[in-house]
Order: structure tokens, then C-alpha cells, then sequence
């Protein structure tokens, strides 16, 4: 009997007032973390699903925590019932699941009635968030893009796109050239970096004037795609 006892562990009930205190904590420490997380975020895959996920899963996470309590049969159980699930949602980006495990962990500490830690360390995390976004070693030009274009395989025209790349680009990195159309043209890939903010009209501008060049586009990171 007592070897059953120590299994199922004390069973003290929470009151209405402990449970709301619990679920207030986690709420507005986890709106805090998916607030930071709008802020730092960049690129093109930003989510408001993900955000929301976020949220209820801290929430839900705080709500398993008070069920279990020290109870390991109750634990044992809400594990056997997780492990039937499968969850197969991809997370592209490592930064986007530290966020999620932040807000886990947010949950986690409020259900265990750890207010302190949980309060803590949600904010310090915030603070390291906003710190790397905005530290000088993490900064990423904000003019970056994608140049592509098709030239004829003897083309004359690329020592003129070396002279218009000279003058609006801060660099042009060749990384990829492709054979299209059956070999009749090339298509040409270049990682560029703006020398200025208005230099992306007057580069297309000129290139577009080349008389053999064809298709030249170019994606932007800032406002297009993450490259």
C-alpha cells in the first residue's frame, strides 16, 4: 500500500485562485516572447498560425504540468497519450522552435507554480532575442538580392554589365550559370548588395537597355524573398 501510495504521489487539489494566477502568468509571459519574436523576425515565411501556436502551446503545456503535479501515474498516462500522436507540422528555421520551446518552457514553469523562474527567464530570453537582432555582428545588409538574367553563350555584353554592376552594386557574386533553352542561351545567377537604396530602378534600367540580354529580374530580401 505504501509502495502504491509513493507511485500515485500526493494529490493535492488547486484552487479556483491558484489555477487563474497560473494561466494569467503564462498568458502574458508568453504574449511578451511571441511579441519579441513578431519583432526579430525576418523574412518571407513569417506566420501568423505559427504565433498562435506558440501561444496555446504555452498554455497548454502550463495546464499538463498542474494535472501531473507529483503524480507519476498521471504523467505516465498524458505520456502514453502524446506518444499517439503525430505531429508532422515541418519547422524550417531553428530559430522559430527556440521560440516554441521558450513558450513551452514559459508553461512548463507557471504549471509547476515556479513564477520566479519562468518570469525571469522569459524576460532575460526576450532581452537576448531583441540583443541579437539588433547587435552589429548579427546585422544583415537590408540590400541584398537576387540578380538573374539570360545571355546569348558569346554575348559582348558582359564587360558592359561589369561597368553598370561598378556602379550601383557594392558586390556581384557569380553562383550559379545554367544552360536554358536547349543551350541557345545561359542564365546567369548573381548574389548582389546594393550600393544604395534608389540603385535598384537604375540597375534594372540599365541592364534592360543591353540589347541581347533577356528575362533580368531581380529579387530583393528585403521586401521579396529571404535569400
Amino acid at each position: 500500500m505504501e509502495n502504491l501510495q509513493l507511485l500515485l504521489g500526493p494529490n493535492r487539489l488547486l484552487n479556483l485562485t491558484e489555477v487563474l494566477v497560473a494561466f494569467s502568468f503564462v498568458f502574458i509571459l508568453s504574449s511578451v516572447v511571441t511579441t519579441v519574436y513578431r519583432m526579430t523576425h525576418h523574412g518571407f515565411s513569417y506566420s501568423r498560425v505559427f504565433v498562435q501556436a506558440m501561444l496555446l502551446a504555452s498554455i497548454t503545456s502550463c495546464m499538463m504540468i498542474m494535472v501531473i503535479g507529483n503524480n507519476l501515474a498521471r504523467g505516465l498516462g498524458i505520456l502514453g497519450a502524446l506518444a499517439i500522436i503525430r505531429f508532422r507540422t515541418p519547422v524550417r528555421d531553428p530559430r522559430d522552435m527556440v521560440f516554441l520551446f521558450c513558450c513551452l518552457a514559459v508553461g512548463i514553469g507557471c504549471g509547476a507554480r515556479v513564477f520566479a523562474v519562468a518570469t525571469v527567464g522569459a524576460l532575460f530570453f526576450c532581452a537576448t532575442a531583441l540583443y541579437l537582432h539588433w547587435a552589429p555582428f548579427s546585422a544583415k545588409s537590408e540590400f541584398e538580392g537576387l540578380l538573374r538574367f539570360l545571355l546569348p553563350p558569346d554575348s559582348k555584353s558582359h564587360e558592359k554589365l561589369k561597368s553598370i554592376f561598378e556602379n550601383h552594386l557594392k558586390s556581384a557574386t557569380l553562383i550559379a550559370v545554367r544552360e536554358a533553352t536547349q543551350g541557345d542561351l545561359l542564365e546567369y545567377s548573381y548574389q548582389t548588395s546594393l550600393a544604395h537604396a534608389d540603385s535598384q530602378h537604375l540597375l534594372m534600367d540599365e541592364i534592360r537597355k543591353l540589347p541581347d540580354i533577356e528575362e533580368p529580374n531581380l529579387l530583393m530580401q528585403r521586401s521579396s524573398v529571404e535569400i
